[in-house]
């Protein structure tokens, strides 16, 4: 069965994460879980330091360094616990039936990878203060490795999802997310604004034309537009303009909207969204 993924970190964004998380598993009817990983490299619970240079012959030092560390890994996962109890108590007041805790200590992207059959949608906040010109290693290791929806939320407080934007590209993969959101039960009843950045041209009008027929068929209102100019400021002028949700995207591939999401483009648009932004492969 495949069910929401929430990833908690302590972190300002973890009760952001939470409450969309509890969102997403409401809207599809879908088992919500909370993950807290432990970064191995960061918080050792084993910890050998006979390998130093320099340090070889200072055992006591040595004992003491790594009696340490194990403490502070072990208070580490402590305070995990805690946090997942705490998520789960919030997904419980907010009417999630069953929700469940998943803790590990190692890698989060080895985590999430033996995971992924598993997952149906993925949420992970980011940390503004961490991302300067990255999104973060972490996550945006896990943007490029996992093949699955990623839901990325702002440190901003939750906001319930009334209008969301779909950015197109006419490419196999927005195509693909055309069709998702279509049949997806997470945005059902929402306008849906569909958003191409392009020449105004036959063929970028009869891909934007398919596009907004798919999804009004079910059931959607589709304002559709197909706009001019540098990628980047188009969308985040016209999601301000429209006061949009929440930005769907493809997140990786050749054409111009996907090659706003490779590199620094990518960390670009996750890095200045002031509101969240769900990737779709």
């Amino acid at each position: 069965m495949t069910q929401v993924i929430a990833c908690i970190d302590g972190t300002d964004v973890s009760t952001t994460v939470c409450d969309y998380a509890v969102w997403a598993s409401l809207r599809m009817d879908a088992p919500l879980e909370f993950l807290h990983v432990l970064d191995k490299s960061e918080y050792p619970t084993d910890t050998n330091l006979s390998g130093n240079i320099g340090l070889g012959s200072r055992e006591a030092l040595l004992d003491e360094l790594a009696a340490l560390d194990e403490k502070r890994g072990k208070l580490a996962l402590e305070q995990g616990k805690l946090m997942l109890e705490a998520a789960k108590s919030r997904a419980l007041d907010s009417a999630i039936k069953n929700p469940t805790t998943r803790q590990r200590h190692g890698s989060l992207v080895e985590t999430l990878n033996e995971m992924e059959t598993s997952i149906r949608l993925l949420v992970l906040g980011k940390h503004d203060d961490h991302l300067s010109e990255h999104i973060g290693s972490r996550l945006e290791n896990v943007v490029r490795t996992l093949h699955r929806p990623i839901l990325i939320t702002t440190a901003a407080d939750y906001r319930l999802p009334q209008k969301v934007m779909l950015a197109f590209d006419g490419s196999a993969t927005t195509r693909k997310g055309v069709e998702m959101v279509a049949t997806s039960p997470l945005f059902r009843d929402m306008p849906c604004h569909l958003i191409m950045v392009g020449t105004d041209n036959h063929s970028n009008r009869e891909q934007l034309q398919w596009a907004k027929h798919t999804l009004e068929a079910a059931g959607f209102d589709t304002p559709a537009t197909l706009l001019s100019g540098e990628v980047e400021k188009v969308l985040c002028d016209y999601r301000a303009a429209h006061d949009i949700d929440m930005l769907i995207m493809g997140a990786y591939g050749h054409s111009v909207i996907r090659r706003f999401l490779v590199g620094s483009t990518t960390t670009s648009v996750v890095r200045n969204a002031s509101v969240p932004v769900l990737l779709l492969r």
